[in-house]
């Protein structure tokens, strides 16, 4: 099977971090072109050093690192460090890599990796605000969709928001940009909070990971226990009386889905974002039915199959 080219947009970020040690694990599966940053749940500086670090790690210095935007397109950055800690790692020491990142900002770099490649055999994966992706199907609409697809991390239907009460993080940080993004004749592939919320890194789930005793492995286990402590992922969203069995892997499912497309369900759907109102900003309106929604422009991911995510975390942490 000959690997999968792909490119990484991120925002590290705990679950960032997961997905980064995933993709970075993968070798043989993943042919990574690249990984850029955005800012999103720390600041664009922190997110760019923190996937640098990752990729030391890792032992993949051979993966280029181009920063990307530092703000959403029009509004002010909403950081999430609650949720990830000052550092954006939890309480994982941040210390400076021994690499930085390339010199070519992010969006110069995307178009003209998917210029200069086959039409729809790249793959893009996205675990951040839309920022980027905005940036480039703005400036070069036809190279975006030479893309062969868009798998990105965002937005609620069922389980509500993580932020609002109708609104996912990444989506309400940049509605603007996934508006535009869900609007961009690209082939998308949705992970909103429906799917990830059944993924979850249970304290068993951390300790088969940690045994590994890989340096990736010691990473990914101490994001998932750093994770598993917040108090907001202690309570199951599906019923506030029952105690969660762990945070989501979010982000992780997104590499996942790369892996093995086949532990997941997906229906076709129209995707239209909020971007007016202030009680629903970045809300994701999600619909099924043909004759109400028109054109569908994305796939839904609706289930997840958790063990099969574990399995992979463990095959190539190992």
């Amino acid at each position: 099977m000959n690997p999968i080219p792909l490119i990484l947009d991120c925002d590290p970020g705990v679950d960032d971090a997961v997905a980064l040690a995933l993709a970075f694990g993968a070798r043989e599966r993943l042919e990574l072109l690249g990984i850029t940053t955005t800012a999103g749940n720390v600041d664009l500086a922190k997110t760019t050093r923190n996937a640098c670090l990752i990729r030391q790690i890792m032992g993949r210095e051979d993966v280029p690192i181009h920063a990307g935007l530092a703000k959403p397109l029009s509004r002010d950055p909403i950081i999430a460090d609650d949720f990830h800690g000052p550092e954006g790692l939890g309480d994982y020491p941040a210390s400076p890599p021994s690499l930085g990142p390339q010199s070519t900002d992010a969006v110069s770099f995307l178009i003209q990796t998917i210029e200069t490649a086959p039409a729809n055999t790249i793959s893009l994966a996205v675990t951040g605000p839309l920022t980027n992706i905005a940036c480039l199907i703005q400036q070069a609409p036809a190279t975006a969709r030479r893309l062969r697809q868009i798998v990105l991390m965002g937005g609620a239907r069922r389980e509500g928001g993580n932020i609002t009460a109708s609104a996912e993080y990444n989506i309400y940080a940049d509605p603007e940009a996934a508006d535009i993004t869900f609007n961009s004749g690209c082939n998308i592939v949705a992970f909103g909070l429906d799917a990830t919320h059944q993924v979850r890194g249970t304290p068993a789930w951390v300790e088969a990971i940690a045994r590994l005793d890989t340096p990736g492995a010691k990473l990914v286990a101490e994001m998932l226990a750093f994770s598993n402590a917040l108090p907001a992922n202690l309570m199951d969203t599906s019923d506030p009386d029952q105690p969660a069995t762990g945070a989501p892997l979010h982000d992780p499912c997104v590499i996942a889905y790369l892996l093995a497309p086949e532990a997941f369900s997906l229906r076709p759907c129209r995707i239209e974002v909020e971007t007016t109102s202030t009680l629903t900003r970045g809300h994701t309106a999600v619909e099924f039915r043909k004759a109400v929604a028109g054109e569908f422009n994305a796939n839904w991911v609706w289930k997840a199959n958790p063990e099969a995510v574990l399995s992979l975390l463990l095959r190539y942490l190992a």
